[in-house]
C-alpha cells in the first residue's frame, strides 16, 4: 500500500488521506477506516489513478456524498475515490452542464432561483449528482430519469464516452450504472423547462416544512431505507408491525417516519444493518412482501 501513496504523490493525482474514518464521509455516520481516500484533480488524473490501481490489483470504488451506503465497522480495505473536484455547474438556457461531484441540492436550488423547473424534487436530497444518477434518485413522483439528457461516463477500459438518456435504463431507483458498476459517472447535462420562480420557491418551502415535520432530519440517517412496493408504502407496512421506535444497539426505527433508520449517536454499522434485515424479514413473514433495500451494503462478508 505504501507504493500507492508514492504513486499518487509522484503523479500529483490529488489529495490523499490515509486510514481515514468512513463515518466522517457518510450520512449514517458509521463505518470503520478506509486504507486510502483519494481526491483526483481531473479526469486525466482519475484515469491515471484507476489504471495504476487496476495494474496493482488494488480494490477501489467511487464514493459520492455517502448518503445511500453502509460500510461495515471493519472499514474498507482499499481505495475510496472522491470526485469532489468534479463540481462545476454551468447553465446554458434551460440546460445545465454539471460535474458528478456537485451537490444535487445546490444544483436544484440554483435552478429554482433561475426559474427553471424540473429539479424541485431534489432540493431535499443530500447527495452528489453522480450518486443521484447512479440511484436514479427521486421524490414527489419525479426522478433524475425525467431530466437527464446525457451522461458522461468513464468506461471499464478507461475511455470517456457520452450516453444519452435512453441508454441509461432509468427505472424506479435504478439505472444502467447499477448494472455496470465498473462505469463511472463523470458528469451530465440536465434539461429543464421554464417555470414560475415564485411558485417554485413556495413549493420548495412547503415541502421543506413538511419534511421537517415528518422526517427525522435531526439524526444521521440515509433517508428512506426501503423502496415502496407497488401499491404499498414501506413505512406503513413497518408501522403496522408496531416497529416505530424499535431499537437495536444505537440504531432506531424513527418515531417520525417508520421507513427511516436513524443513528441515535452511538450506533455501529452492524446495529443498522441488523435492524434493517430484521425489519425486512418480519415484513415478509407478515405480509409476504419482499422489501428492496435502497441503501447499498459495501464490502460486508
Amino acid at each position: 500500500m505504501e507504493n500507492i501513496k508514492q504513486f499518487i504523490k509522484k503523479k500529483q493525482i490529488g489529495k490523499c488521506l490515509e486510514n481515514v474514518s468512513i463515518k466522517d464521509y457518510t450520512t449514517y455516520k458509521v463505518g470503520g477506516p478506509a486504507k486510502f481516500m483519494v481526491f483526483p484533480q481531473d479526469t486525466k488524473k482519475l484515469i491515471m489513478l484507476i489504471r495504476y490501481l487496476k495494474s496493482e490489483h488494488v480494490k477501489f470504488m467511487v464514493l459520492g456524498f455517502g448518503s445511500n451506503v453502509l460500510f461495515p465497522d471493519t472499514g474498507y480495505d482499499g481505495v475510496l475515490i472522491k470526485l469532489d473536484a468534479f463540481d462545476k455547474i454551468e447553465f446554458f438556457g434551460n440546460k445545465i452542464k454539471v460535474g458528478s461531484g456537485a451537490s444535487l441540492m445546490k444544483i436544484a436550488s440554483l435552478a429554482v432561483r433561475r426559474g427553471l423547473s424540473g429539479l424541485e424534487f431534489a432540493t431535499g436530497i443530500p447527495g452528489s449528482l453522480g450518486g443521484a444518477i447512479y440511484m436514479n434518485a427521486g421524490a414527489y413522483k419525479s426522478d433524475m430519469g425525467y431530466i437527464v439528457k446525457e451522461v458522461k461516463v468513464l468506461t471499464p477500459d478507461l475511455k470517456v464516452i457520452t450516453m444519452v438518456n435512453g441508454e441509461m435504463n432509468f427505472h424506479y431507483r435504478h439505472s444502467f450504472l447499477q448494472e455496470h458498476k465498473d462505469y463511472i459517472c463523470l458528469g451530465a447535462v440536465l434539461k429543464l423547462r421554464p417555470g414560475n420562480r415564485e411558485e417554485m420557491e413556495e413549493l420548495v418551502r412547503e415541502r421543506k416544512r413538511r419534511r421537517l415535520e415528518s422526517q427525522p432530519l435531526e439524526y444521521p440517517s440515509a433517508g428512506s431505507v426501503f423502496r415502496n412496493p407497488e401499491g404499498e408504502y414501506a413505512g406503513k407496512l413497518i408501522e403496522d408491525l408496531g416497529f416505530k421506535g424499535l431499537i437495536k444497539g444505537g440504531a432506531q426505527v424513527s418515531l417520525k417516519h417508520a421507513n427511516f433508520v436513524i443513528n441515535m449517536g452511538s450506533a455501529t454499522a452492524s446495529d443498522i444493518k441488523e435492524l434493517i434485515e430484521f425489519i425486512r424479514e418480519r415484513v415478509y413473514e407478515k405480509f409476504h412482501i419482499r422489501l428492496h433495500v435502497e441503501q447499498e451494503f459495501i464490502d460486508w462478508e
